[in-house]
């Protein structure tokens, strides 16, 4: 059995995943306009495991 803090980021995968994509992988022209950060996430998204990549 293993003891999990209630709110552990550090532990949840899709945490991780989000800081990344908010704080390096898109440009701060990314959040101009809704569509514009719609845009971009899923380029991001899309291109995962390609041009984008986590080492856990």
């Amino acid at each position: 059995m293993y003891f999990l803090p209630p709110y552990s980021p550090e532990l949840n995968l899709i945490e991780i995943l989000w800081r990344r994509i908010k704080y390096q992988w898109l440009d701060f022209d990314a959040y101009k306009s809704f569509e514009n950060l719609k845009e971009k996430l899923n380029f991001v998204l899309t291109n995962f495991g390609i041009k984008y990549d986590i080492k856990f």
